[in-house]
């Protein structure tokens, strides 16, 4: 068997640069290198003699990933890249060698190629004689496709171009449920006025509301034919791109056909043509006269190109609308899927969309079983299916599978729905599915779920393994754990919007606090902290609020508390606020905004007494200053001028010493007062320092191991009411923030440890000598002995 070097060498460098380029990414720490390179933003000059395979390589990795922190894990996993995945990645890198050989070896090669790919691609979707297009933007297709459709009802456009438009304005029909900017893309690009482009709601009485209402289409088409335009295109979805919904194709097609309109379809439903078993919904796809799949996302290729099947007879204006190509690499398109459909084979390609299939079908058997949770004695909830999402007529089940978090009250505590039981429910709900499906991504990666935005539901969860399972490589175990994780993120949702308005209600309880109303917040709520400051103008009171509400932040962080405090959202309307995260169903709200409030406070009365103790400071050194001025004077007068000077002065000291009068002096900070320093030398203790301990504060009565804002015996227990949690929370209130001592409240203990100074002086017990009173007691004699000595100390000191 002959094997070219150039191909053998080929897959070998393949080889090697995925193994080079999949270890980088798995690798846990990146090094030295790709570090420094993340850092450098500015490219370096081109070298001189080149650079290795290797090396470039390298420099490709660190690209890909230079985006990454190490602090801060993605959950978002890359695609997986098998086998399938490297012969399409191959298919390109052939493109380019075949491209470089002689014309007729060329031509006898695309042929080939894209002649066995148009066959298995129509055998294997059921599209009988039909031809291929492949194009590397999905709405290329179709847009060849329009241009196509008018040379052929226009049979003058090829030469008058587009004067021929004016007689009859061709309209291209599209249902309110495609891809957003779809029909703008296509007046856009075949330079058609948006006139042109006619929308067509949905069913709003009966069927789904997520299938084009044909009654209305047909009522829009024979307006249009009456005022002299052309019904030219008809684009249907076998499989919405929000909820994944099938119109009804077959009577479509009738339609088209009565008044000679082109019937276009896409969506990822019409990845089950390949299935045996297929309901006729849609199976009336294959009537269509043209189609678009998306095989890459369908069985996990990277790099390969959409194809639209289409169904025409003349081939000249199939080259004139850009579909064929006389461009021989043009057609080196199909390379890749060639390559690909055959590894995987047919048997491989079914199987992979089956897949997709069963794992649709297992979530939506698993959420049947938690229609209904209950979390309270008031509240049910539940995970609430979009109406037709799941079951759609001739028992075709779709494999889109969307569900929301909604709430329902009972009838006897609301009488109905909980939608509206407050003034913007519809924004709080929106709020906390979107926080559902960011933690659901997080918590199940391999899942692939993602947020839709219906127009009449509002924010869902979307699961499509059509799209991401072949990518992800999901399996059955992967839906067991989302709907595991899905049944524990559930009460947390309908605690948090319960207490919502429990929250709201506690919080303008207190004068200080201010309720923020942000409904995009998918948590508890808003507060603010507002000090009690009124001589402050606009900007200095702004100031102050975010200076306290910051710190406050930092202290609530600080708490051993199960609850997430934060800024809120990035780019959110508010700002110096706290948002408080989900809350779980034990959690003591009154408790909670009691702490809010009582640091907010604390953090506010520290404040001012720092600001406070900044005056008395100030003033005290001034008085300071002017008392040592006096004393200096006070010296001067007392010693005289002779021992002012040097000499003189040291040996006056020595024949006669002087003990100056002047006293020395201390600030008292606490007190902000100048004393003297004569009880401090006397006593060694300060006059007015009892250091006054903290008062002791009532332990909360917490069971071990309980952390804060938690009901003891929440969910389980009645034994404690919500009153004893709200009088816990006034005495955890008081522990964490200690309230100031009055100077003259000593606590007993420090009275019986310290000695009393009195101007009066009091007989103890057993009279002691001290050096302020030499008169206490009764052994005089002892007494005047003592008192020369006394007295004769200072004067040897300062002869020495």
């Amino acid at each position: 068997m002959m094997v070219d070097p150039t191909l053998a060498e080929m897959g070998k460098n393949l080889n090697e640069a995925m193994k080079i380029l999949e270890d980088g990414r798995k690798a846990s720490e990146p090094d030295a290198d790709r570090r420094q390179f993340s850092r450098c933003s500015i490219p370096g000059p081109l070298q001189g003699d080149g650079q290795d395979v290797a090396s470039i390589l390298q420099l490709v990795q660190n690209l890909m990933h230079e985006d990454e922190e190490e602090d801060k894990p993605s959950h978002r996993r890359m695609q997986n890249v098998g086998e399938q995945g490297h012969m399409a990645l191959l298919g390109h890198s052939l493109a380019a060698y075949i491209s470089v050989l002689d014309r007729e070896r060329l031509r006898k090669l695309i042929t080939r190629i894209a002649s066995d790919t148009t066959l298995w691609l129509c055998r294997l979707f059921r599209y009988e004689s039909g031809s291929a297009y492949y194009h590397e933007d999905d709405r290329e297709g179709l847009l060849k496709v329009c241009r196509l459709v008018i040379n052929t009802r226009y049979e003058d456009y090829s030469t008058e171009g587009y004067t021929v438009l004016n007689s009859r304005q061709p309209v291209i029909y599209q249902s309110a449920t495609c891809r957003p900017g779809l029909g703008q893309h296509l007046c856009s690009q075949l330079g058609l006025p948006l006139s042109s482009l006619c929308t067509v709601p949905c069913n709003t009485m009966f069927g789904s509301q997520h299938q084009m209402d044909i009654a209305l289409l047909d009522k829009l088409i024979r307006e249009d034919v009456e005022t002299g335009k052309l019904p030219l295109l008809l684009i249907a979805n076998a499989g919405t791109p929000g909820a994944g919904h099938t119109d009804k194709l077959g009577r479509l097609k009738e339609l088209c056909e009565q008044y000679g309109m082109w019937l276009h379809i896409e969506g990822v439903i019409l990845a089950t043509l390949a299935l045996g078993e297929v309901s006729s919904p849609v199976t009336a796809a294959t009537r269509s006269d043209s189609m678009t799949l998306t095989l890459g996302p369908w069985l996990g290729l990277p790099a390969v190109p959409a194809v639209t099947l289409y169904r025409h007879e003349d081939p000249a204006l199939s080259l004139a609308a850009g579909l064929t190509s006389s461009q021989p690499v043009e057609k080196l398109r199909a390379l890749p899927l060639w390559l690909s459909l055959q590894y995987l084979g047919h048997d491989g390609i079914v199987e992979k969309i089956r897949h997709a299939v069963e794992l649709s079908q297992q979530l939506l058997e698993k959420l049947k079983t938690l229609a209904s949770i209950k979390t309270s004695d008031e509240l049910d909830s539940e995970i609430s299916f979009v109406d037709a999402l799941t079951m759609v007529e001739d028992e075709l089940n779709s494999p889109v599978v969307v569900f929301r978090f909604s709430q329902e009250t009972s009838a006897e505590s609301s009488g109905g729905s909980v939608e509206g039981y407050f003034a913007g429910e519809r924004e709080v709900l929106d709020s906390l599915n979107r926080w559902l499906c960011e933690r659901l991504a997080q918590l199940v990666p391999a899942s692939g779920v993602d947020i839709v935005e219906l127009e009449d539901e509002g924010t869902c969860v979307r699961f499509t393994p059509l799209m991401t399972a072949a990518a992800l490589e999901t399996q059955r175990c992967d839906v067991d754990l989302l709907v595991e994780r899905l049944t524990e993120l559930v009460p947390v949702l309908n605690c948090t919007l319960r207490l919502r308005l429990d929250f709201r209600e506690e919080v303008y309880r207190h004068s200080a606090l201010s309720y923020i109303e942000d409904l995009s917040w998918p948590g508890l709520g808003a507060v603010r902290y507002e000090p009690r400051i009124e001589e402050l103008n606009d900007s200095k009171r702004q100031l102050e609020v975010e200076k306290i509400n910051s710190e406050l932040l930092v202290k609530l962080g600080d708490l051993d508390a199960d609850l997430i405090f934060s800024t809120g959202l990035e780019f959110g309307p508010e700002k110096d606020c706290i948002f408080i995260g989900m809350a779980t169903e034990d959690l003591d709200v009154a408790e909670l905004v009691d702490m809010i409030a009582a640091l907010g406070r604390d953090i506010e009365e520290n404040g001012r007494l720092l600001e406070n103790m900044t005056e008395v400071v100030r003033k005290g050194i001034q008085e300071a200053e002017l008392q040592l001025q006096k004393d200096n004077q006070d010296k001067l007068m007392e010693e005289g001028v002779l021992r002012q000077i040097p000499l003189v002065g040291s040996v006056l000291n020595w024949f006669s010493p002087f003990q100056s009068t002047v006293k020395g002096r201390t600030f008292n900070l606490a007190a902000g007062s100048l004393d003297s320093t004569e009880p401090t030398y006397s006593m060694k203790a300060q006059t007015g320092g009892l250091a006054s301990p903290e008062t002791p504060t009532s332990s909360a009565k917490r069971l071990p191991g309980q952390r804060l804002f938690r009901r003891e015996g929440a969910g389980g227990s009645d034994s404690h009411s919500e009153t004893s949690s709200v009088g816990q929370a006034e005495d955890l209130s008081r522990e964490r923030v200690p309230q100031p001592t009055p100077p003259y409240l000593v606590p007993d203990e420090a009275v019986s440890m310290a000695p009393e100074i009195s101007e009066t002086p009091q007989v103890p017990a057993k009279p002691e000598p001290t050096q302020e009173n030499g008169e206490v007691g009764t052994q005089e004699g002892e007494q005047e002995e003592r008192q020369p000595e006394g007295q004769e100390a200072p004067v040897e000191e300062t002869g020495r």
